[in-house]
């Protein structure tokens, strides 16, 4: 029992460290989208989204290789020194040719005046790299606190180091311009200071780490790193495909965009209302944390399938209401980004049900955890990846980033259907499907009721003022509060409640 409360401690505390860093990290979003125009802020996402498939590159599977080869092997820190070896060696080499090529690659993302974002991100990669194996390290040791607190230190700076560029040195510039801050600020670089920012965290982090390197030992096993390479290739295959499905569509749309002049605009614009699922988002991940566990724990147990499947109806029946309650709200939810991005607004139910079927999707990939068919999610991923690349390619040249969004919803839906019914054939779970089916339908239709319906009422939902403000939040308060009523029932029959 006291193992299982301190494995319960730990998850919590990984949980809370990536959940909070992630929140803290959108809190970035209100102030990018008021500081820079949607082409600047295109300018961003498109880096961000390279950089998701350049870090999968950078770490090839070796956190993951780190924890098998150290659990088959008595001399853990033998695998751990040549898998340090190995990444130090291979993020040299990489970031060194990023370098060395900057030029090249930045005129070809059509950047010819900015070599220097390649050189920046060449660092950030490498010191992103470098503390993979320390941090999966300090998981395998069970030092969840350090892990958090290093995780946390590195939000904090890269936060830190965004609000002193982007407010505070041009405030203190402008108001004082005999300041000596004018000597390190330079207006020019603009989105060049999020990358700067990102560098100086990432660097403070790899500072904290780096001592980790001194316990490399040669000679080195030549055997054992074959060994590691040969086992991380299939997982750094299913890395890019997951990373495909996530992050395509912001790393391509500029150049699948129709009008080329609008391009960066239409990235910019797409990428700050994706921002706009992050409750959803941020409820997926959670439950991700807290799954696993209880899944695998109570696979034994009497009952457990249909335990399961009960835990699918509450996730459904929240991520709905999730989804219903951003969409009720959104007129006031939007204020999250700025006034510039909110032309594209009329993509975020499109999205929103797509992290929707991502976290059934996510929820479904249990049976092949359990059931030890482990192949059958990276040929959901690379399936998935397909069904990515081609709607990005066939939908982004007629619809622009309303074609990258149904994209999304397109790929996790077909992912969460195959994975339901080959999942039924291998792991069977008795998933009451009409009532999941009615949790999502219920929410859409509310939320259809509620836009067109204000159309017939005596408040338009464009009228000024308070007091029809005030009515339509009462308005979409009840509808709210109707759909948790009506649903919470049918999730709990036997609810009796009392006079």
């Amino acid at each position: 029992m006291s193992q299982i409360k301190k494995l319960a401690g730990q998850t919590a505390i990984y949980g809370l460290s990536s959940i909070v860093g992630r929140l803290l990290n959108y809190l970035l979003v209100p102030i990018y989208t008021r500081i820079f125009d949607p082409a600047q802020y295109g300018v961003v996402s498109e880096f961000y989204a390279i950089v998701t498939f350049l870090i999968v590159l950078y770490t090839y599977g070796l956190e993951t290789a780190l924890f098998r080869f150290s659990s088959k092997s008595e001399e853990k820190e033998k695998v751990y020194s040549n898998s340090l070896f190995m990444i130090l060696f291979s993020s040299s080499i990489f970031s060194g040719i990023l370098i060395l090529f900057s030029s090249k690659i930045s005129n070809a993302l059509g950047y010819p005046s900015n070599a220097n974002y390649i050189i920046w991100f060449a660092l950030i990669l490498a010191f992103d790299a470098l503390t993979a194996l320390p941090f999966a390290r300090l998981r395998q040791e069970g030092r969840a606190k350090k892990f958090a607190f290093l995780k946390l230190l590195n939000i904090f700076s890269n936060i830190g180091f965004n609000l002193f560029f982007l407010l505070y040195l041009p405030a203190i510039c402008k108001a004082n311009p005999q300041s000596l801050l004018n000597t390190i600020y330079d207006p020019t670089i603009g989105v060049g200071y999020v990358f700067i920012a990102n560098l100086i965290a990432s660097g403070l982090t790899f500072i904290f780490l780096v001592k980790e390197y001194k316990k490399i030992v040669f000679p080195l096993d030549k055997v054992l790193i074959k060994e590691i390479i040969v086992y991380s290739i299939p997982l750094l295959i299913a890395g890019f495909a997951g990373m495909i499905n996530e992050a395509l569509d912001r790393a391509i749309l500029k150049y699948l965009t129709p009008d080329k002049t609008t391009a960066l605009y239409q990235l910019g614009i797409y990428s700050a209302c994706y921002k706009l699922s992050i409750l959803l988002t941020l409820f997926v991940q959670t439950f991700r944390y807290a799954s696993e566990p209880f899944f695998f724990s109570n696979q034994n147990k009497e009952g457990s399938k249909e335990l399961y499947a009960k835990v699918m109806d509450y996730f459904v029946f929240i991520c709905s209401l999730i989804f219903l309650f951003v969409m009720l709200y959104l007129d006031i939810i939007k204020g999250f980004i700025g006034k510039q991005f909110h032309e594209g607004l009329f993509v975020v139910p499109i999205l929103l049900m797509a992290n929707l079927f991502l976290g059934i999707y996510l929820n479904l990939s249990i049976w092949y955890k359990l059931s030890g068919q482990t192949k059958y999610g990276a040929w959901f991923s690379m399936i998935g990846a397909i069904i990515t690349i081609t709607m990005n390619f066939i939908l982004i040249p007629i619809y622009g980033y309303l074609g990258a969004a149904w994209a999304t919803l397109i790929c996790y839906g077909a992912m969460m259907v195959m994975s339901y019914f080959i999942g039924q054939r291998f792991y069977p779970i008795p998933y009451h499907l009409k009532n999941n089916l009615l949790f999502i339908a219920g929410a859409v239709v509310i939320w259809l009721v509620s836009k067109y319906s204000l159309q017939l009422l005596p408040i338009s939902i464009s009228a000024k003022g308070n007091s029809s403000s005030l009515l339509i939040f009462a308005y979409h308060s009840f509808l709210l509060l109707l759909y948790i009523g009506v649903f919470w029932k049918r999730l709990n029959p036997n609810l009796k409640f009392s006079k």
